[in-house]
């Protein structure tokens, strides 16, 4: 875990690991069948970091928010593994169970119906995924480089012809690394008051 919080998702390699375990990539194969397992146990153990709380239907909307932010800051310290489970297949370990059944009963608190439950279950944790992804990616490189990048689409944006696209024009400087947390915030809220509609029905 403590390479893959320093160096990132892409030094993770069998190789690397064992000498970091002090030993060879065989015996980590007696262990884990690949790369792909070993990045699922890692997320399992990252899950375990979220502190679950009993559902409180009083509650039940402060509590699923509080549980996606945490949920993506548990992803964001270890680089690069939102993208890696993106891809991965359903999360099984028992964490991962903990935590999905942290957020049903949550979910279920609330006054949503199975069905409504599960399928926020799975958009919540999908959006989480995506936005730590994008928060990783924001961090791969020097502040320098991601100042340059910054200048770089602002002056693009700059050339395109006058009033071509000024509504992407106007908007452009809301997407900022700097207004990531409050994007991702307004997500949630929006994708919470929508469940609230959906369970006074």
């Amino acid at each position: 875990m403590g390479l893959l919080e320093k160096e990132g998702i892409d030094a993770l390699s069998m190789r690397r690991v064992a000498q970091a375990l002090n030993t060879g990539p065989a015996s980590l194969y007696a262990h884990v069948r690949n790369r792909d397992e070993l990045c699922e146990l890692m997320f399992d153990r990252i899950l375990g970091e979220i502190d679950f709380q009993p559902p409180d239907p009083g509650r039940w909307r402060a509590q699923l928010k509080q549980l996606c932010f945490d949920q993506v800051a548990a992803m964001v310290k270890y680089p690069g593994i939102a993208s890696v489970v993106m891809n991965a297949m359903i999360p099984l370990g028992p964490n991962a169970l903990r935590h999905g059944e942290a957020m049903l009963a949550i979910l279920r608190s609330g006054g949503l119906s199975e069905r409504q439950a599960a399928w926020a279950f799975d958009a919540l944790g999908l959006y989480a995924k995506a936005y730590a992804a994008e928060v990783a990616s924001w961090r791969d490189g020097a502040e320098e480089e991601l100042a340059e990048r910054g200048r770089q689409m602002a002056e693009y944006m700059r050339s395109l012809p006058a009033g071509t696209f000024s509504n992407l024009m106007a908007i452009g400087p809301l997407f900022s690394a700097e207004t990531a947390r409050e994007r991702f915030e307004f997500a949630i809220d929006t994708f919470i008051a929508g469940l609230d509609a959906l369970a006074e029905r």
